[in-house]
C-alpha cells in the first residue's frame, strides 16, 4: 500500500499572548494521500490555515510529528525547509502576491529563477504553463493591467512552476467573483489529475470545499470530522 504524502501525528501549536497560551492546533492527526484535493474548513481561528503553514514548512510544531514525503518537518534544518518549500511546494494566496513590476511570465518564471533553470527553459515552460491557464495572450502584461481572475491564473501557473509534490492553496478564490472562482477550482483540479499533484486547500465557502475530494471540518484547533465527497 502506498505510504500517505503528508502525516501528521498528533499536532499541536502554541503561542503565547501576553501571558496566556492559545492552542491554534491542539492534537491533529491527518493522513492526505498522493494525488488527493483536501479541504480545510472552519470558522476564523479554528486551525486551518496554522495547518496549512507547517505542511508548507512556514511554522514548526510545538509537539507531534508532521512527515511530508521522506521529510519531518519539525526536526528539518532551516536549509532543508528552505530547499523544501523551492522544490516540492507549491502556494496559491487569497492576495495573489504577484510582483507588480514584473509581467506575468516573469512572475512565473520566479521560482524557477530561485531553482537556478536556465533562462531558456525558464521562459519556455513559464510561456507553456501561461498556455494551460489560457493566458498565453496575456503574458508580457503587468499584474495592474491584469484582472482579478487573470492574477489568480498567473499564480496558479507560478505555483505549478517546479512542478510541486503538493499544492497549498489559502483561500484563492476569496477575492474572486463566483464565476472565476469556479474557473480557479477547474484549473486546479485539472492540475490534480494532470500532473497527480496533491492539493490542501483552505476556505471558508462551503461551494468552494464541495470540489474536493475529502473535507476535513475543523474547530477550535481540532479536527470535528472528515468529510468524504464523491464526483
Amino acid at each position: 500500500m502506498e505510504q500517505p504524502l503528508i502525516r501528521a501525528l498528533a499536532l499541536t501549536r502554541r503561542y503565547l499572548v501576553g501571558k496566556q497560551e492559545v492552542r491554534a492546533l491542539d492534537g491533529v492527526d491527518l493522513e492526505v494521500a498522493r494525488g488527493e484535493f483536501v479541504a480545510l474548513v472552519g470558522p476564523s481561528g479554528s486551525g486551518k490555515s496554522t495547518l496549512l503553514n507547517l505542511f508548507g514548512g512556514l511554522d514548526r510544531p510545538s509537539s507531534g510529528e508532521i512527515h511530508v514525503a521522506d521529510l519531518e518537518l519539525g526536526k528539518a534544518s532551516d536549509n532543508q525547509l528552505v530547499r523544501y518549500r523551492r522544490e516540492r511546494i507549491g502556494f496559491i494566496f487569497q492576495s495573489f502576491n504577484l510582483l507588480a513590476m514584473r509581467s506575468a511570465v516573469e512572475n512565473v518564471e520566479t521560482p524557477l529563477m530561485l531553482a537556478e533553470v536556465k533562462p531558456k527553459e525558464r521562459r519556455e515552460r513559464a510561456l507553456k504553463l501561461l498556455e494551460s491557464v489560457g493566458l498565453a495572450p496575456r503574458a508580457n502584461h503587468k499584474p495592474n493591467e491584469l484582472s482579478g481572475g487573470e492574477m489568480q491564473r498567473v499564480a496558479v501557473a507560478r505555483s505549478l512552476a517546479n512542478r510541486p509534490l503538493l499544492l497549498l492553496a489559502d483561500e484563492p478564490t476569496g477575492n474572486l467573483d463566483t464565476a472565476t472562482g469556479r474557473g480557479i477550482l477547474n484549473l486546479l483540479r485539472e492540475a490534480v489529475s494532470a500532473q497527480g499533484v496533491t492539493l490542501v486547500l483552505v476556505t471558508h465557502d462551503p461551494d468552494v470545499a464541495a470540489h474536493a475530494d475529502r473535507i476535513v471540518h475543523m474547530r477550535d484547533g481540532r479536527i470535528q470530522r472528515i468529510e468524504m465527497k464523491s464526483h
